[in-house]
């Protein structure tokens, strides 16, 4: 049992969902990434994304966008961040898992990024932009490291498409929201709980939801609905707003304890469908709260395939430029 897996069951027998907590490694230091990290795990993280800065981070909103750009000149490359995960390894249990897009992975070679990444100590890697269809080499390669390669499942995922990314995601499934890019949103989608409803219909491997997702208000609604609620963009201008402030940890651990709040034991088990012998059983839908609004009926779904993008040269001392699927592109494709 990995890590990840052995986390949520914890969470799961608990009654218990998890806080994942975001940080853009690199932003405002490596060091800093540290101290926060640490004390994320401290005031209740359960599991901790690290964004490897990149210079075209298509899936990202100016939020996180502009934390790439702040760490990529100040020197965070995947290297430094694999050495920042190694010393956190040691001061922290609680799963690490990386976001990156793929030329990153690519730039360092697939094989040496799943080794490194596992000898590090990472736990589990998301590739914003990496489609399932294309992720065979580096799932062979971080199967056999070790690692947890976890899928996106979008909104526009088409029946098809939930399944095969159900079947071959690793450690949870990530559930976008939204279309669009990341960044705070005043309400989640009315459809949320059927997107949800769906994918549980063909798995039970634990679900989180991102994009979107800043309060606890919010928070407290996923956690009514998945297996996870998922913060990113809300964190990270917290940090942008305290960076170079004493209180930069203090108040950033303060915001992560008001999310893990809702989340805490007593909540039962997260609403499951089993799967057994082909049998799918309809599922319930979980009452609707805070923004969620009454469930709407999910619009037919289009898939949106087309001929992949090439990515102009990567930036900032990434190497030589890998092809990858835009986020336009891979979005419909998840």
């Amino acid at each position: 049992m990995t890590r990840l897996e052995a986390t949520f069951a914890r969470l799961r027998e608990r009654g218990e969902r998890a806080l994942v907590t975001y940080f853009m490694a690199g932003d405002p230091s490596l060091a800093d990434t540290r101290r926060l990290v640490i004390e994320a795990a401290r005031r209740g993280a359960d599991v901790v994304e690290l964004g490897v800065p990149f210079s075209d981070p298509l899936a990202d909103g100016p939020v996180i966008q502009r934390a790439a750009m702040r760490a990529l000149a100040a020197g965070t490359t995947m290297p430094r961040v694999l050495e920042t995960v190694a010393t956190l390894r040691a001061e922290v249990s609680v799963p690490l898992v990386l976001l990156s897009y793929y030329n990153p992975v690519l730039a360092f070679g697939l094989e040496a990024f799943a080794r490194t990444a596992a000898d590090a100590g990472v736990d589990g890697v998301i590739v914003a932009d990496l489609p399932p269809e294309e992720a065979d080499p580096l799932a062979a390669q971080a199967g056999a490291a070790g690692l947890d390669l976890i899928h996106l499942v979008a909104p526009t995922s088409t029946p098809p498409r939930v399944r095969l990314i159900a079947r071959r995601s690793r450690g949870f499934i990530y559930v976008v929201a939204l279309t669009g890019v990341t960044g705070e949103r005043r309400e989640l989608p009315a459809d949320l709980a059927t997107q949800i409803r769906r994918l549980r219909l063909v798995t039970t491997k634990p679900v989180c939801i991102g994009f979107g997702i800043s309060t606890p208000a919010q928070v407290a609604a996923i956690g009514r609905l998945a297996d996870g609620a998922i913060v990113g963009s809300a964190i990270v201008r917290l940090v942008e707003e305290r960076a170079g402030s004493p209180t930069l940890v203090e108040d950033v651990g303060t915001f992560i304890a008001e999310l893990k709040a809702p989340l805490g034991p007593g909540l039962g088990d997260p609403p499951q469908t089993p799967v057994r012998a082909g049998l799918r059983a309809p599922a319930r839908t979980p009452p609707v709260g805070a923004g969620l609004g009454a469930p709407a009926k999910t619009p037919p779904a289009r898939d949106g395939l087309g001929a992949h993008a090439k990515t102009p040269p990567a930036g900032a001392g990434l190497g030589a430029p890998a092809r990858k699927t835009t986020w336009a592109a891979g979005a419909a494709r998840l």
